[in-house]
């Protein structure tokens, strides 16, 4: 099977795990803000998802002296956010609305990276030469850091940690997992993205070391920001 196949099997796979993953939570007896189904919020989400993938994926690939249109997660979750915040600001919305969303994100990342993984040298993805053990020759000859079973274990782990809450309860974990998942994502893509071979934007960085560290700073805000979890028992509210 070729490359371009297996990453559009693995991205259909991530969906449905996405939304595997929102039905569980539905049989958690978990409330969670019902403005994130609602038909303008979801219209918002996508289009500002789609524009911030291409957008920041393009701009990635240029500056890196590539040519082409590229689609980025990252971007993708950047420009959600922005599209989500903007709609919620036009609509008087005050309630905070992600939370269903960070194990269907966290999964979808885990999944999906398999895709990049086995799409080669194509999907631009892949890491720097290195020569460690577990190197990966994409089809060049060059043995590299596969950095995508890097991100791909790592949103694993986040995603078996939330899963573990949610079965107990975890009052702050269930209702600030979206920016959880936010800070832990910017966290663990900021320190892969030196192991990439991406142009540089400022000194050393990348343009996705801005863009994880703008992710990470609004989790980190919002965090902080957070109100006091309630305790939950059968019922909760996220």
């Amino acid at each position: 099977m070729s490359g371009a196949f297996l990453h559009t099997l693995f991205d259909v796979l991530a969906w449905l795990a996405a939304a595997a993953a929102v039905y569980w939570l539905s049989r958690q007896r978990l409330q969670f803000p019902a403005q994130s189904f609602e038909l303008p919020y979801i219209a918002a989400l996508v289009f500002g998802a789609g524009l911030g993938a291409h957008l920041f994926g393009s701009a990635n690939l240029w500056l890196s002296g590539e040519s082409g249109i590229a689609r980025s997660v990252e971007g993708a979750i950047a420009g959600g956010i922005v599209a989500i915040e903007l709609y919620k600001w036009s609509a008087g919305i005050a309630a905070r609305t992600g939370a269903r969303f960070a194990l269907p994100l966290a999964l979808g990342i885990a999944i999906g990276r398999l895709g990049c993984y086995f799409a080669g040298l194509d999907d631009f993805t892949y890491g720097t030469p290195t020569a460690l053990p577990w190197a990966h020759d994409f089809g060049d000859g060059m043995l590299r850091h596969p950095v995508q079973l890097y991100e791909s274990a790592a949103m694993a782990v986040f995603a078996l940690l939330y899963v573990l809450a949610v079965v107990n309860r975890n009052a702050f974990v269930i209702t600030n997992g979206f920016y959880l998942v936010l800070a832990y994502y910017g966290a663990q893509r900021f320190a892969w993205e030196f192991l990439k071979p991406y142009g540089t934007l400022i000194g050393p960085f990348t343009l996705f070391h801005l863009l994880s560290l703008s992710i990470l700073l609004y989790a980190g805000v919002m965090l902080a920001t957070a109100p006091k979890a309630r305790p939950m028992h059968e019922r909760a509210v996220a």
